[in-house]
């Protein structure tokens, strides 16, 4: 486990630049602006130096990141768990203070959560970590984690899903998702009255796309008509506009996806308060999108609704300019299939996408569909994904609500 008392916590110092870094506010301290590490274990808490030798705060080391540091907190930490277990409690009581409507939800957010390198999600009954950093994976840490998680949220089960290129890069060893707590790894959550199956150790990220909940109830409020939902995965905005909507086509190049997805609906045919009671039924389409949305457009498919939903596109700095290309593709084609009056959800999960050049993207699209889109609303994350001005990089998530008026 790191160390834990004031004399036990090495010192790291650090250039100019990663102090003024630190200064204006972000927590982050780049292995190139590393002065002197000598001596420092694996995943230690450490104490953070400028050249002077002035102390900084307490910040989480990792020998293997380009990310070396990651600030914990601006004074002298004597005690890391006790620290971890604050931090939890203090996670959440946020979100018990902005969370509605709903049994799933990000209990804790890295970074943001003033926790780097932990991800815990709840699935109703069941809570799901990852751990992402060397700091949080030694056996004392996770035990600390383990017990502050189950006296405060109670679930049936915890379960840990393992990111494998994130531990390649922390040089950790490899580990296998699974249980760590109870016997239970699947259950049914529910999203703004809509529910969904959840097998807690498949899927994507933790099992659902919980940061778009808020966003499929905005959507929902001004879909209608045909509808078509594009990279739908397990139907999280096609069940949620099924009820103002006539017809709704889902659409995913996963096939055990769309699969789900099916599950997911048929699961909601009698609920919704009997809005679905007459088994409306979701055409879900195994497709490549981009062919699709092309063969699609070709052919004089029209619809009312089209929600744009793809995964990140920009996974780094050098995808930009193919990412937008892409993005500006898929908006155009989805332009020109939409019906005057008709409403676009469109989104990106490319943090390096910003939203004022998703937005630029989004109007250049516009522009060469010849259609005049009106914003309705430009949104983020869901509030218990929470996002830090100081560092952006907790900012991700792009969703714009358009009106076409023509």
């Amino acid at each position: 486990m790191p160390q834990t008392t004031a004399t036990a916590v090495p010192a790291v110092k650090i250039s100019a630049r990663g102090a003024s870094r630190l200064h204006s506010g972000h927590v982050w301290v780049y292995r190139s602006d590393l002065v002197s590490e000598d001596g420092v274990a694996i995943g230690s808490v450490v104490a953070v130096k400028d050249q002077r030798g002035k102390f900084l705060g307490t910040a989480l080391y990792s020998s293997s990141s380009q990310i070396a540091l990651r600030l914990i907190a601006h004074e002298a930490v004597a005690d890391f768990s006790a620290l971890l277990r604050e931090r939890i409690r203090k996670a959440i009581a946020y979100r018990e203070t902005v969370v509605e409507n709903t049994n799933a939800y990000r209990v804790v957010f890295s970074e943001a959560d003033f926790l780097p390198g932990l991800i815990v999600d709840r699935y109703n009954d069941i809570v799901s970590v990852q751990i992402l950093t060397q700091a949080m994976d030694p056996e004392g840490v996770r035990q600390t984690l383990i017990a502050e998680l189950a006296e405060h949220l109670r679930p049936f089960s915890i379960v840990e899903r393992v990111e494998q290129r994130a531990r390649q890069l922390e040089n950790l060893p490899a580990r296998s998702s699974g249980l760590l707590q109870g016997e239970k790894t699947s259950t049914i959550f529910t999203m703004n009255g809509v529910q969904f199956h959840c097998d807690a150790l498949e899927g994507q990220k933790t099992g659902a796309f919980l940061d778009q909940r808020e966003n499929y109830a905005a959507a929902a409020q001004y879909a209608h008509g045909d509808a078509l939902d594009v990279f739908c995965y397990q139907g999280g905005f096609a069940l949620h506009l099924a009820p103002r909507c006539a017809r709704v086509m889902g659409v995913d190049s996963s096939l055990p996806a769309l699969e789900i997805a099916d599950r997911n609906a048929a699961l909601n045919a009698q609920l919704l308060d009997g809005r679905l009671s007459d088994r409306k039924e979701i055409e879900w389409i195994e497709a490549n999108a981009f062919d699709l949305l092309k063969d699609y457009a070709a052919s004089g498919h029209r619809y009312d609704t089209i929600v744009l939903d793809p995964p990140a596109f920009a996974k780094t700095k050098r995808d930009l300019d193919s990412a937008m290309r892409g993005y500006k593709e898929l908006n155009l084609r989805a332009l020109k299939m939409l019906r005057p009056g008709g409403i676009l959800v469109t989104c990106s999960c490319s943090y390096h996408v910003s939203q004022p050049d998703f937005l630029q993207m989004l109007a250049e699209a516009a522009a060469d569909a010849r259609r005049t889109l009106r914003l309705i609303e430009v949104r983020g994350q869901a509030k218990d994904h929470p996002m830090l001005l100081s560092v952006p990089e907790t900012a991700y998530l792009k969703c714009v609500i358009s009106f076409v008026s023509s």
